[in-house]
């Protein structure tokens, strides 16, 4: 059985809110074996959304309905769920009853308006609502479910498990959905593609999806069966070659990001890390620090976007920074070099260049980066030409940097 999300309510497609409800029931509904195949928001306007359950019921036995059923004239679910499967809404006194004594419980008197959410439609089963003053409804319709639940996120999620949950299991066949989840660093999505789409386009079971982000790709895959055996088999004869392929670009195997990886690898071998950054301005810092217990192995940063704050701050000779300008291999490496006899700290990383959007030069263009790596006895200094708005850049400039540091610790 696949299943539908709609989430009601004008206030989602403003950028100033996020429909949370679908992210959560998505889980639990995979948890079941039921794939979400479709979601939505709509606001509240009642033909929108009949039309768009109209749409959904044309491709799913299971709609899931969010927000919408409040007391107030743009509470409009309930009115759209009867004209779907004309039907009456009908007023139902024991609801009314125990709204009253809802609210009497919270020392108010019910306004007249809340006696809207006494209406149900004909033939639902109601669904008690715990958390609010909202009564859930579960229509079934031309043997499809209809499903309505409040909005707010709490009452949402405990009407789900105590009143749903039970009423799904006989509906159910006997199915698991079960994934697997990798992350690659620093290599173009179409780049990936063409290696692996070989190894996963022959199979519709398990699905594969490519998820691409600044030098970050997500790979997910996703095996649906009878039985969990069936599924691990699946996902076993499909990953197994994307990941001799891939080799050591994969650095995630359970959706943990770089700087996760890299504060595992540098607390296993009790390291320590220093950064000092010009371009990037703390970025990198931000990622380290961003993972709790981090102070176990980050030992501090200079950001240094100057000649003087590079020479009083780390020490360089400012004619040695003279000579070679701040964006060039001989400064990053001595950036990267003093960061670590600074702080003492076991490694470092340093990142100078050109973010832009102005500055730029013939040799060394917008989007120029020189990326240190100091150790003990091991220094290295790459150089990188990156595209895009000066956010992108300094984000390309961060993720390059630890994927540098991650390979360095692999090799220790």
């Amino acid at each position: 059985m696949d299943a539908a999300i709609i989430a009601i309510g004008s206030e989602m497609l403003t950028p100033d809110r996020v429909d949370t409800n679908s992210l959560w029931l998505t889980d639990q509904l995979n948890t079941r074996g039921v794939e979400v195949t479709m979601k939505m928001i709509v606001g509240d306007d009642r033909e929108r959304l009949v039309r768009a359950m109209r749409h959904a019921l044309d491709e799913v036995d299971l709609l899931f309905l969010s927000g919408g059923l409040g007391p107030t004239e743009d509470d409009v679910t309930r009115d759209a769920v009867a004209e779907l499967c004309l039907r009456p809404l009908v007023f139902s006194q024991d609801i009314c009853d125990w709204l009253v004594q809802r609210f009497e419980r919270m020392k108010r008197k019910m306004a007249e308006v809340n006696k809207r959410q006494a209406f149900v439609v004909e033939g639902a089963d109601v669904l008690p609502n715990e958390r609010g003053t909202a009564p859930g409804q579960w229509v079934e319709y031309s043997g499809k479910h209809v499903v309505l639940l409040p909005g707010p996120p709490h009452e949402f999620k405990a009407m789900f498990t105590a009143q749903c949950v039970h009423r799904l299991e006989p509906l159910l066949p006997k199915q698991v959905i079960r994934t697997r989840f990798y992350r690659v660093a620093c290599m173009g999505e179409s780049d990936l593609d063409q290696l692996i789409a070989p190894v996963y386009k022959p199979y519709t079971n398990p699905a594969t999806t490519i998820l691409a982000a600044a030098a970050d790709i997500q790979i997910h895959l996703r095996a649906r069966c009878p039985h969990e055996d069936e599924a691990e088999a699946l996902l076993f004869k499909v990953a197994g070659p994307i990941l001799d392929l891939l080799g050591d670009r994969v650095y995630s195997d359970n959706g943990d990001p770089l700087e996760t990886v890299i504060g595992h690898q540098l607390r296993a071998q009790r390291k320590t890390l220093a950064v000092a950054e010009s371009a990037t301005g703390g970025m990198l810092a931000e990622r380290i620090t961003s993972i709790p217990g981090s102070s176990d192995y980050f030992a501090g940063g200079f950001l240094t976007y100057t000649y003087h704050a590079k020479s009083q701050l780390l020490g360089i000779d400012p004619a040695f920074l003279e000579q070679h300008k701040a964006v060039s291999e001989p400064v990053a490496e001595a950036m990267a070099r003093c960061a670590r006899e600074r702080t003492g700290a076991s490694v470092a990383l340093a990142v100078t260049g050109i973010a832009g959007p102005g500055a730029g030069s013939e040799s060394e263009p917008v989007g120029t980066m020189f990326i240190g790596l100091s150790a003990e006895n091991h220094s290295s200094v790459r150089r990188y030409h990156f595209s895009g708005d000066r956010h992108r850049i300094r984000t390309l400039a961060t993720q390059f940097a630890l994927d540098l540091l991650r390979r360095h610790l692999r090799l220790c």
